[in-house]
């Protein structure tokens, strides 16, 4: 299959469960209300696009390429980011769900997650150095021998993290939410 390369185009209201996604390099491009759910986006590069309004659920990720690129009001259900391309994964999320999906061994420094839901998310042995979770729902969220050192927690919650099982140095809490570091001890905070 050829793959095409695309730069500074505008794709509105698109549905790629009707029509053909084109596999190739995406480039400054915007994707505005479109529908790639259970879409195949594999070995695509996506490079300084901005996804806004767009349902990406169960789409297939595998080396897809993600350098500089902007999810704004997305429904992403269970992606599998640990399938994408490692090299310069640099993503924004903001006021997005994404309930059940994998982070798995990403390297996520300084990614920002603004007013977005996690549910249930597997951050297992991810790097979320210098990461802030502004205002996240990360209820059921998974951070097992994960990097959080400086990592910003302050307006998050629902958030449960075992400080022995993760490096934390420095990371940022509100003392609100101190209860998720001691749900393990079943300790009962009033």
């Amino acid at each position: 299959m050829e793959t095409v390369y695309i730069e500074d185009k505008i794709f509105d209201k698109i549905n790629f469960t009707q029509t053909a996604f084109h596999t190739g390099a995406y480039e400054g491009c915007q994707f505005i209300n479109c529908n790639f759910s259970n879409c195949n986006l594999s070995n695509s590069n996506f490079s300084e696009c901005i996804f806004t309004g767009c349902n990406l659920s169960m789409a297939a990720l595998i080396k897809t390429s993600f350098q500089d690129t902007k999810f704004k009001d997305c429904k992403m259900l269970g992606l599998h980011f640990h399938d994408c391309n490692h090299f310069l994964f640099t993503v924004d999320f903001d006021n997005c769900s994404l309930n059940v999906s994998s982070f798995y061994k990403l390297r996520l420094k300084k990614i920002p997650f603004k007013n977005s839901s996690l549910y249930d998310v597997d951050f297992t042995e991810a790097d979320l150095t210098d990461a802030v979770f502004d205002n996240c729902d990360l209820a059921m969220a998974t951070f097992d021998n994960t990097i959080l050192e400086k990592t910003n927690f302050v307006s998050s919650y629902n958030f449960s993290i075992d400080p022995e099982k993760n490096k934390m140095k420095k990371a940022k809490f509100h003392a609100s939410g101190l209860a998720g570091l001691l749900d393990k001890y079943g300790i009962i905070i009033e």
